[in-house]
């Protein structure tokens, strides 16, 4: 489909096409409650609340106040819906403002000053220096003499660097007093979301030209949102309005990523809600049968009228609303939705992501938590740029700490992309190779200084084969605006061999050498893509009009091209040399054309570029037909330095178990000798490497079988074996190969992937992820995003490409090495943190349903509340609730500790601390306590004197008191807000009783008064905490003295000041195999006390996870333990 914008036309075309009024809100006033309760509703989990709300005002069947579930709901629903109405305020107040700017537009020939929104399509759009860019322009004048004009496109994409962009050749020398009178048509696609793609035709009318087609580019455009810079004014055709635009087409909602303890709460959530299920059919049964048998012959029990349905219908549904409580409403699922990206937004930067947050209450609270530590962690800044690191999704710090593969770029992620030219092989001469500086090589300044014509030609590649723009600087001095770090680096050590691009006039290049002026006029440039992997430039000698092909790329895309009879033997050679030092490489080369080959090609060039289908790959294939007899001149060596402390945090996450990939579109050998500086792989004999290769399906299949076949024998040894791919291998084994492949990926810690393309990383981690395995995906640049949105999690490098990566990203960090603390510091808390809340938030709703059905069998089975409405309602709300939020301080071990022993991080990849084994402690646990709540408290009050009340409130202190003591032994490290959240906490439930108690209309009055004055009350609090806590203390002491877990034993050894201790590396298995930690090996400092040593000597390998992690009987734990060690040195002594 096309579109035909009409120039200075837009009356026939305000009917076809939207206007510029952007609108990203979601509601209006009048579809606001009524659109967002049903989002709400449609979801499972808020139905079935919904209707348990509903049964609740069915007074035949409810055991307690409807306020008691309609409250809590209603108090939820409305957080979310308030959440969601700020946002949607803040999306409208964005678009009031971007929507009433003020720009110039020209209709009819005559410049009017109107509002951005009032911009149609075919208007020419006025653009003064710094204005903000109101929809996407075609460019037909600016006020550079060439054409020129720069622009900023961060918000866009991401990418800080000024971009060059041109007015279209059928434009170049209309003058200024005719620019607002032009007419003609652009013939363009409907709108779309490619950013980097525009494939359209431009046709003026007379007299301005005769009718002929002119191709455009993405380079002949400027986009909405892009800023013009550096240019005094510019203007352009309106081509895409409002909504229709690049950036609004780009506005989709990316998939929610679920995080695997998430799917782990929902499997658990729907355990509960069959055992609900089941739950509620037996007591509806007993209940039916103790009102048969029982009930009658209680002569002072009313039973209202019995419908037929009665006894299949109400006495269950009492039940199933007194059961309702096992699933705690705070584990109800709420999708929030952060805001759209805005167009033209400065100061609202929170809105800037799309994102969606899967999320209970408390969780929601705790993970924002999770991410705010991130954004504020000191240590995670960039000294150097001072960017800070930036938690950009809420939902998914848990998983951070179950990576299982890391899936990283190389150029800009692991190295610092700053480029410097360091060596060079010309005509078969080395030059630079013993200095390891080229610019340096005496033989080469002197080659530079005796003219020598394979030199020049060499240089004279380097500094024009680019689209490199130079610009002269206030003080005279010639600056280089280049699109890429390489060429950047080609084009200034060219000028330092004294072959200097000095200017740039519309197609016309001059390049200056010892004192002389050379120009060239650039006939076609065409432009570098992954497919083609290399680019040239066609230009005419202005000296002796002879046409040049230059051209520079990959080995594999200049060498195997060369002309018949020249030997490339040297140039492969220096290739394969400098990959060994870990150097990026560049072959270079031209070609003489002939004037009627050069006329004849160009016609099939123009023919291609102005055509709107499938117009990439038709220039591919007619450069092509160019791009041939090379005569290849040299090769660049580029060195791109490892950033600091990548080897080490590698290092570190290897040791914690964590697989590495690295996914390149560098040559094999550099990137070998990448991962080996880098610590991917160990040097023989310790390491191995196995090539994947072939360029047919053959080749690959029997490359593949042999790789695998030494995978397989080799999983046992404690040989460090990766594999290496290139992207040829790798397209013919995801295609045609794919389940051994998967084998080999799941066999294999270590990958090496080369000359990938964009498609084929992201590929890569859906191929991971197939497996069950949670993969981290991190990178710098636009060619990363497709990766990074694809993993579990992905991570962006705010570096020298931009911050597209990172705005992609859930993640952003400044240096590599922050990743390490990412994972091991701030996942693992955040991991350890989500585990115990999630199941807590069951534990503490089991015990009151338990105490619930208990009471149940006494009360004649009819389903009557033990607990009034008020009671249950605070306790979820308030009693059981803020203790729990300040589990976001807990700290198991110290950060020092997890940066000594990464190995840890196992114990969350493999779940340890949520699963269904741990679920069931807890499930055990809550059922235990209801137990001792429910039958101490109905010795202690069971008598004729006691009301109602008053034993409900006995019961629910008894509760209350356990929940103290529970969070308090599951608590690691205690700060003072802990200790007031969870002992203030409890001297908040008295004081909101005795205030309720005080209120004489309540049902409460004088109850908490009472209970107070009785010391038979304080007894059997006293007793309901040692019974319920004293078993769980002592499985608790028992596990840690006699089987303690490496956890436990790092918690001891840091709260004792014992020895350093080293937990060795995790040796990676099969997902077949369970994997286990390697035992443990004691460093002993020097002067250590010895009465320490039992202390760890003592700890079997067996690893078990106990109920919790808390250790707040330490100093007795560790006093036996102490005295047994005396008494054996005593004994041997």
């Amino acid at each position: 489909m096309k579109r035909y914008v009409y120039i200075n036309d837009d009356e026939s075309l305000q009917e076809l096409y939207c206007d510029n009024q952007i609108s990203n809100r979601k509601y209006t006033v009048l579809n606001f409650l009524p659109k967002n309760l049903w989002e709400q509703f449609s979801r499972f989990m808020n139905q079935y609340f919904l209707l348990i709300a509903c049964l609740q005002l069915w007074s035949l069947i409810t055991p307690v106040n409807p306020a008691s579930t309609w409250g809590p709901l209603i108090f939820i629903f409305a957080v979310s819906a308030s959440k969601e109405a700020w946002d949607d305020y803040n999306r409208y107040l964005s678009d009031k403002k971007a929507n009433e700017k003020e720009v110039w537009v020209v209709r009819q020939g005559i410049k009017k000053h109107v509002q951005a929104q009032d911009i149609h399509v075919g208007n020419i759009v006025w653009l003064r220096e710094n204005d903000e860019v109101p929809c996407d322009l075609v460019l037909i004048g600016t006020s550079d003499p060439q054409g020129l004009c720069y622009v900023e496109t961060a918000a866009l994409d991401g990418e800080t660097d000024l971009k060059t962009r041109v007015i279209p050749s059928a434009c170049m020398g209309i003058d200024f007093e005719l620019l607002h009178k032009i007419k003609g048509v652009i013939e363009c696609p409907n709108p779309d979301k490619d950013i980097r793609r525009f494939d359209a035709n431009l046709r003026l009318f007379p007299p301005f030209i005769d009718n002929d087609v002119c191709p455009l580019t993405i380079k002949n455009t400027i986009l909405q949102s892009c800023y013009l810079r550096n240019t005094e004014w510019a203007c352009g055709v309106a081509v895409y309005t409002g909504n229709e635009t690049k950036l609004g087409m780009s506005r989709g909602i990316p998939e929610p990523k679920l995080t695997a303890m998430d799917a782990m709460i929902d499997k658990l959530t729907g355990a509960i809600f069959v055992f609900q299920i089941v739950v509620v059919m037996v007591l509806g049964i007993a209940g039916n049968v103790w009102k048969d048998t029982e009930a009658r012959k209680q002569w002072y029990v009313l039973y209202p009228y019995e419908g037929p349905w009665y006894e299949l219908l109400v006495i269950p549904l009492r039940f199933e609303l007194l059961c309702s409580i096992m699933i705690p409403i705070s584990i109800k699922e709420i999708l929030s939705k952060n805001c759209y990206p805005l167009a033209w937004r400065e100061e609202i930067v929170e809105l800037e992501q799309n994102q969606w947050c899967k999320s209970d209450v408390s969780l929601d609270l705790v993970k924002s938590l999770y991410a705010k530590f991130i954004d504020w962690d000191n240590e995670m800044i960039d000294q150097e740029t001072g960017i800070p690191s930036h938690a950009a999704n809420t939902a998914i710090s848990e998983d951070l700490g179950q990576v299982e593969y890391i899936l990283t770029d190389k150029t800009g992620t692991l190295t610092e992309n700053r480029m410097i030219f360091r060596r060079c092989c010309i005509s078969g001469i080395f030059y630079g190779n013993e200095s390891g500086d080229a610019l340096k090589d005496v033989e080469l300044l002197n080659a530079v200084a005796g003219s020598s014509p394979d030199v020049v030609r060499f240089l004279t590649v380097m500094a024009i084969c680019n689209t490199v723009i130079p610009v002269k600087s206030k003080t005279g001095a010639i600056l280089y605006k280049a699109q890429s770090q390489d060429e950047d680096a080609l084009v200034n050590a060219a000028a330092r061999l004294h072959v200097v691009y000095v200017n740039k006039n519309a197609n016309i290049l001059e390049i200056r050498f010892n004192g002389s002026v050379i120009q060239y006029e650039v006939l076609e440039t065409l432009e570098f893509t992954s497919d083609r992997k290399r680019m040239s430039v066609v230009v005419k000698d202005c000296q002796n009009g002879k046409i040049i092909l230059l051209s520079k790329g990959a080995d594999e895309a200049i060498l195997p091209y060369a002309y018949a009879g020249q030997q490339t033997r040297t140039f492969i050679e220096a290739v394969e040399q400098y990959a060994q030092l870990g150097l990026r490489t560049l072959c270079l080369a031209w070609r003489e054309l002939k004037e009627d080959e050069y006329q004849e090609w160009s016609l099939m060039f123009k023919e291609a570029s102005s055509t709107l289908v499938d117009r990439e790959w038709r220039i591919a294939e007619v450069c092509q037909r160019l791009e041939h007899d090379f005569e290849i001149l040299g090769v660049t060596a580029i060195e791109d330095r490892l950033q600091d402390g990548v080897p080490e945090t590698i290092e570190t996450l290897r040791k914690a178990g964590i697989n590495f990939w690295m996914l390149t579109g560098d040559k094999q050998n550099t990137a070998i000798q990448i991962a080996l500086s880098c610590n991917f792989i160990s040097p023989e004999p310790k390491g191995q490497l196995l090539l994947i290769d072939g360029k047919t399906e053959d080749e690959v299949c029997r490359s593949l079988e042999r790789v695998l076949l030494t995978m397989r024998i080799t999983s046992s040894e404690p040989k460090d074996v990766a594999f290496v791919v290139d992207g040829w291998a790798l397209e013919i084994a995801l295609k045609h190969y794919r389940k051994a492949f998967t084998e080999l990926a799941i066999l294999s810690r270590t990958a090496i992937c080369c000359r990938v393309t964009p498609s084929q990383k992201a590929q890569l981690v859906e191929l991971l992820k197939s497996c069950d395995y949670r993969t981290l995906a991190i990178g710098d640049g636009g060619n990363d995003v497709r990766m990074i949105q694809q993993a579990d999690i992905g991570v962006g490098i705010s570096g020298r490409e931009g911050l597209q990566a990172a705005r992609a990203a859930d993640y952003s960090i400044g240096k590599f090495r922050f990743l390490k603390r990412l994972i091991l510091v701030h996942g693992r808390y955040s991991y350890n943190r989500t585990a115990f809340l999630s199941q807590y938030s069951f534990y503490k709703s089991l015990v009151i349903c338990f105490i619930q059905i208990f009471f149940s069998f006494i009360s004649g089975v009819s389903g009557t509340s033990l607990f009034n409405s008020v009671s249950l309602m605070a306790y979820n709300v308030f009693y059981t609730s803020v203790p729990v939020l300040v589990s976001v301080l807990d700290k198991d071990l110290s950060e020092g500790t997890i940066m000594q022993h990464p190995q840890i991080l196992f114990y969350c990849q493999a779940g340890r601390l949520l699963n269904p084994s741990t679920f069931a402690g807890w499930f055990g646990r809550s059922l235990f306590h209801a137990i001792v709540v429910f039958v101490i408290t109905i010795h202690a009050y069971a008598y004729e004197k006691s009301e109602m009340e008053e034993l409900s409130m006995v019961a629910l202190s008894g509760c209350i008191w356990l929940q103290a003591f529970v969070v308090a032994l599951e608590t690691n490290s205690f700060t003072i807000l802990q200790h007031l959240a969870i002992w203030g906490n409890l001297v908040a439930f008295y004081v909101i009783n005795w205030i309720f108690s005080a209120v004489p209309s309540s049902g409460m009055y004088t109850i908490m008064f009472r209970l107070c004055r009785q010391p038979s009350y304080w007894i059997t609090m006293f007793l309901i905490v040692a019974a319920g806590m004293g078993p769980v203390l002592a499985l608790k002491y028992f596990r840690y003295t006699y089987r303690p877990s490496k956890i436990n034993t790092l918690q001891q050894a840091e709260r004792m000041g014992g020895p350093i201790l080293s937990l060795g590396n995790i040796e990676p298995q099969p997902r077949s195999v369970e994997k286990e930690v390697s035992p443990l090996s004691i460093t002993q400092p020097k002067n250590r006390n010895p009465v320490y040593e039992p202390l760890l000597s003592d700890s079997p390998n067996t690893t078990r996870r106990s109920f919790g992690s808390g250790t707040p009987f330490d100093f007795f734990q560790s006093q036996s333990r102490l005295s047994s060690s005396y008494s054996r040195n005593c004994k041997d002594n």
